[in-house]
């Protein structure tokens, strides 16, 4: 598990294995960023906790773990902790109690570190304006956006970015390039054989080293490439409609790779659920090959084509809107009656 020493006479928290050693008396140990700053801390320059967003414990509570995958997934970018908790069937007391038992900060906490931390990392990696940073990374407005990075790197956005190192920025080539952090290490070979084994035709590719995808943005088509980048990071190029909740595609694509995960127990995820139910709806009575063949005449039929990509990318996967009403004369009758029923069921 991922731990960060802050320490009492300077202010500052770090990584495990930061090369600053305080003295031990002066140390206090927090298993989540967020806690460290709700304590007062702000991030070590040297060793940058903010690059690597590190898992929450195995033994937190389910509550705990379900309501942070909420948070993940933005239910705190528009609502507040009362919608959370209510999403959970807990009082917004409860669920702020727990919190600060287990994880020493409130949801609310967590979800503004989370958006100040990716914040930082697009401010240091891309060319994006701050504007555009403030609303990629979540926030929902300027205002919030400068008052959360002054209150936990105590300084202005631009301020943060005059002070970037000059190996950070990535050069921009027909698309935004960013960083995966991930603690090391990560058998990529393994990582990519497994994803290009059950790639989706279409809208899935492995090629030359490089995995590479289709996504929808509310029905706009993107791609993603992701490649090995350095001894703790993979590279992620994207080429969007438009960069507004940029964070939550990068913890989609994240998590198909496991870059959070501890290592040791990472292994590939896949962009989204929808995707796997259908997978796994198909492949219940077939065999592998089978399967891949008619979830590829699916996209082939249902998906909305994305002319003039390249390495095999032609089409986006079917939505569940799509699929629920569709005839699906590519699969046996049961398996479309099956395939039906999973798209109309309710996320």
């Amino acid at each position: 598990m991922t731990t960060y020493s802050a320490v009492t006479t300077t202010g500052i928290y770090c990584r495990a294995g930061c090369a600053a050693k305080p003295l031990a008396e002066n140390v206090r140990t927090f298993s989540l960023a967020a806690a460290a700053e709700a304590a007062g801390f702000r991030a070590c320059l040297r060793c940058r906790p903010y690059r690597v967003a590190g898992p929450i414990s195995a033994e937190a509570p389910e509550l705990v773990c379900r309501a942070v995958q909420l948070i993940i997934d933005g239910v705190l970018d528009d609502g507040n902790e009362a919608e959370l908790a209510r999403r959970l069937a807990v009082s917004p007391r409860h669920l702020r109690r727990v919190f600060n038992e287990r994880l020493g900060a409130t949801p609310d906490q967590v979800a503004r570190s989370r958006r100040a931390h990716f914040a930082r990392r697009l401010l240091d990696d891309s060319a994006l304006s701050i504007a555009e940073i403030a609303f990629a990374s979540g926030f929902g407005s300027l205002r919030q956006f400068n008052r959360a990075m002054r209150e936990i790197f105590r300084d202005t956005p631009q301020q943060l970015r005059d002070r970037r190192r000059r190996a950070d920025r990535l050069a921009a080539d027909g698309g935004l390039t960013m960083r995966l952090p991930y603690q090391a290490p990560l058998d990529w070979s393994a990582m990519i054989a497994v994803l290009a084994e059950r790639a989706v035709p279409g809208v899935e590719s492995v090629a030359d080293g490089v995995y590479r995808r289709t996504i929808s943005l509310d029905g706009a088509p993107g791609v993603l490439e992701v490649w090995p980048g350095g001894a703790e990071h993979l590279l992620l190029r994207a080429h969007l409609p438009y960069w507004e909740g940029l964070i939550h595609v990068v913890e989609r694509i994240g998590r198909a790779f496991g870059i959070d995960a501890e290592p040791g127990r990472r292994a590939p995820g896949a962009w989204g659920p929808f995707e796997v139910g259908v997978h796994a709806v198909i492949a219940r009575h077939c065999s592998r090959d089978v399967a891949r063949k008619r979830i590829g005449a699916l996209v082939q039929q249902h998906g909305q084509p994305v002319p003039g990509l390249a390495h095999s990318l032609t089409h986006l996967f079917p939505s569940a809107q799509v699929l629920a009403t569709a005839e699906l004369t590519c699969l046996p009758s049961s398996t479309a009656q099956a395939v039906r029923r999973f798209a109309a069921t309710p996320a």
